[in-house]
């Protein structure tokens, strides 16, 4: 995509800008830094980085790489919104050679249901399978 790039080169990351965004978003409101940085380390991640290679995006496959990944934490600063780079992001991780194969991706969103489901997302069936166990706010 013209002046921007995807990376999984964990190095590349900016924490600065992935803490202060997660932190303040609507799913990890109050995360401390550890957490998002013990996180990052135990997961795949995705920066999204423009033609300064500044970080303008991220997203996080908590996966084994064989069965399953849970698509997370993605972002596109408010910015450089409006632009395809949620698209170009999403698009670039489904097309990573480690995630071919999987038998389950999915993701949790508030309002983003247009975008995933232009790649094939879908709302879970057999929701009656599926359990949690749910803390609402424990980062308070």
């Amino acid at each position: 995509m013209d002046g921007y790039r995807v990376s999984t080169d964990s190095s590349e990351l900016d924490l600065d800008v992935v803490f202060e965004f997660i932190s303040n978003s609507y799913w990890a409101k109050g995360i401390p830094r550890e957490r998002v940085e013990k996180s990052i380390q135990h997961s795949l991640c995705f920066g999204v980085y423009d033609e300064h290679n500044n970080q303008v995006g991220f997203a996080r496959l908590i996966t084994d790489l064989a069965t399953f990944a849970y698509l997370s934490d993605v972002f596109i600063l408010q910015k450089h919104r409006g632009k395809g780079l949620s698209k170009y992001l999403v698009k670039t991780i489904l097309a990573h050679p480690d995630l071919q194969g999987l038998r389950r991706l999915v993701l949790a969103t508030h309002d983003a249901h247009g975008l995933y489901s232009q790649f094939g997302f879908e709302p879970l069936t057999h929701t009656e399978r599926f359990m949690q166990i749910w803390t609402s706010n424990p980062y308070s």
